[in-house]
């Protein structure tokens, strides 16, 4: 007799052993249909995998997460199977998954088109219609080695030859396509109904330049034809907001390839840069941080004290000079402690909070680089809370509140809260781990904040908070962190003299809360689809003449609004006013104020604020005083 428990607690008993479909087909006809795959003991299974003991099952279905990403997976091997149909020449090497879709890389003779790309996909879906059974079969891994050696798949044969030589290995075949793979899978192609490839891209293979470059083909596949819909459209809005195309055509910066992974930042895109820095540097100083500044190259020693030679050394920018070795720093925080040890600290003192928009280099792969979402050479609003054990959880609570404020007055209001715990490879105590993860999550508890856990994603030296927030499209994008450090001050050896005379070790707290300003502004032009709220906009106001004639009013106007500390231009090209209109419009100018003759003689301006919407003409007193306001609510 086997017994099988089921999610709500339910018991159902067989005679013997059972598949996983026969347990869903025991429950329902409707189940059985809709099902993909078992979870039996909380693993991810196959519909044929064989229940031979007492088990915790759950039937897994497009509905469920796991059952998404077993769509993924299979659509990945249907991409393979759809590829070696149209091109037998090809190799296949890997399919994974990855965040809304799947890759897979290829070997070939000659570049992939997208005439090509569209012709792999009605493949696919004329295979999907097949309804092809997937079955899974097991060889020793030298006997797989030497069967896709006979079929030419080099690749593959390579991959499976690093396997422990004493492991078999799992093949899973749908027609006349057989790969290499863990699973599971779904039952049968006819599974995998909404799905779209989206692009083609370079890889090396085994992500080594050294090697031969392979090609990557994206897509992109769903559990049901709206929720793919859903996601297409997402992805033309996000088109629509993408930094890179904004930040040219509203003139913020550029990059280059003179300076692979580095900003060139235009006067606009400087002026934005310096409200988030200047928004910043007030949060600092509002909230007890001392702002520092240190060096941005540090010695080859310092940072295999910190363990950050060891662990950071490939991403790190590395010169000699006069028979020493040094780095460009990739963080702050040894910096800092060596500002801290400067002088005898007291515990009077603590907490001490350092804050600096610390400029960081690091040797990010060019394939990684990202326009300025992701680059080698960016500044963070980096700081150090310097503190005693009984400090941490005020100080974390205290700054959950800050980053909700600040991330609320940029238009964020929707955060999800994660704790990273201690990963495999860490230093020092697990009683100081045990402290540090504790003190993270009481505050988040503390501060109201519902949270998930990171098994094993913590830094080396500590656990951290991550906090994630939600754009206007639903996108995730981890910005600020907590990381709590009991050790790094105890290797650079810096102390403060507790209250009974004796030295102690202050804990770190790291943390930032917008992180890289480039990432940051790259995230807020595309959450703003480059519309960004007056406090922030380069440009508040565009003050347009009709013709000559109020050209001097309309400087004395912006004039005006300059001495009130708005940034404000004026428009005098002799061009139509409606062509001057229309281009300060695209420009995202909050505010267009027009003025004729009329306006001129009366001290008035004819306002138009973003978005074509007509405010009127009103006195100059009450335009400058509309702007402000709208700067100041921070909408």
């Amino acid at each position: 007799m086997l017994n099988i428990t089921l999610p709500d607690g339910s018991q159902r008993a067989f005679d013997g052993p059972i598949t996983v479909g026969e347990v869903a087909a025991s429950i329902g006809t409707g189940l059985a249909k809709a099902a993909l795959g078992g979870k039996v003991d909380g693993k991810v299974v196959d519909m044929s995998y064989r229940i031979e003991a007492d088990a915790r099952v759950a039937i897994v279905t497009p509905k469920d997460a796991d059952g998404l990403e077993m769509i993924r997976h299979s659509t990945a091997h249907l991409l393979a199977y759809a590829v070696k149909e149209l091109f037998p020449d090809a190799q296949v090497t890997i399919g994974p998954v990855i965040e809304n879709g799947f890759f897979y890389d290829f070997s070939y003779k000659r570049p992939f088109t997208l005439d090509d790309l569209a012709a792999i996909e009605k493949k696919m879906s004329e295979l999907a219609g097949k309804d092809e059974p997937v079955q899974r079969r097991v060889l020793p891994r030298d006997e797989a080695v030497a069967f896709f050696k006979s079929l030419g798949e080099h690749y593959k044969a390579e991959i499976i030859a690093s396997i422990p030589a004493n492991e078999d290995v799992s093949l899973y075949r749908e027609g006349a396509f057989e790969d290499l793979c863990r699973g599971p899978h779904v039952p049968s192609t006819g599974k995998l109904k909404h799905f779209k490839l989206m692009k083609l891209a370079g890889a090396y293979w085994r992500g080594d330049h050294r090697n031969e470059m392979l090609q990557r083909i994206y897509g992109t596949a769903w559990a049901s034809k709206e929720e793919l819909q859903q996601h297409l459209t997402m992805l033309e809005e996000a088109e629509k907001r993408d930094h890179r195309k904004l930040g040219r055509e509203l003139d913020f910066f550029h990059l280059d390839e003179h300076s692979p992974g580095t900003v060139f930042w235009h006067p606009r895109g400087w002026t934005l840069w310096q409200q988030v820095e200047q928004y910043m540097r007030r949060v600092y100083q509002d909230n007890g941080y001392q702002e520092v500044k240190g060096p941005q190259i540090l010695d080859q020693a310092l940072w295999e004290k910190t363990g950050h030679w060891q662990k950071y050394r490939d991403n790190m920018f590395t010169t000699e000079s006069e028979k020493r070795d040094y780095a460009l720093k990739p963080m702050n925080c040894p910096g800092h402690i060596l500002i801290f040890k400067q002088g005898i600290k007291s515990y009077r003192d603590l907490p001490l909070r350092y804050g600096e928009f610390g400029q960081c280099h690091r040797n990010e792969p060019t394939g990684g680089l990202h326009g300025i979402m992701r680059v080698r050479g960016f500044t963070q609003d980096d700081g150090h809370i310097f503190c005693t054990p009984e400090h941490i959880l005020d100080e974390c609570v205290a700054y959950t509140a800050l980053l909700q404020k600040v991330y609320q007055d940029f238009g964020f209001s929707d955060i999800i809260y994660k704790v990273a715990t201690r990963p495999k490879e860490r230093i020092g105590a697990d009683e100081l781990w045990d402290k540090a993860e504790h003190a993270l999550m009481e505050s988040l508890r503390r501060s109201g904040c519902e949270f998930v856990i990171s098994e094993g994603d913590g830094a080396f030296y500590g656990p951290k908070i991550e906090y994630t927030l939600k754009d206007a499209l639903g996108r995730q994008w981890q910005c600020g962190t907590m990381q709590v450090d009991f050790f790094m001050t105890e290797r650079l050896d810096a102390e403060y003299v507790a209250a009974d005379g004796s030295r102690q070790r202050p804990v770190m707290l790291h943390r930032a809360i917008v992180g890289s300003l480039e990432r940051f502004i790259g995230i807020l032009i595309e959450q703003h689809a480059g519309a960004l709220p007056t406090w922030l906009a380069p440009l508040q106001v565009a003050v347009l003449n009709i013709t000559d004639a109020q050209g001097e009013y309309a400087q004395n106007v912006v004039k005006a609004l300059q001495n009130q500390g708005l940034r404000a231009t004026a428009d005098l090209r002799n061009e139509k006013i409606t062509f001057k209109i229309r281009e300060q419009a695209l420009q995202r100018v909050p505010f267009i104020a027009v003025v004729g003759d009329k306006e001129r003689d009366a001290g008035t301006v004819a306002v138009r604020a973003r978005g074509n919407k007509d405010l009127g003409v009103m006195p100059l007193a009450a335009f400058q005083q509309l702007v402000a306001e709208s700067v100041a609510s921070k909408a």
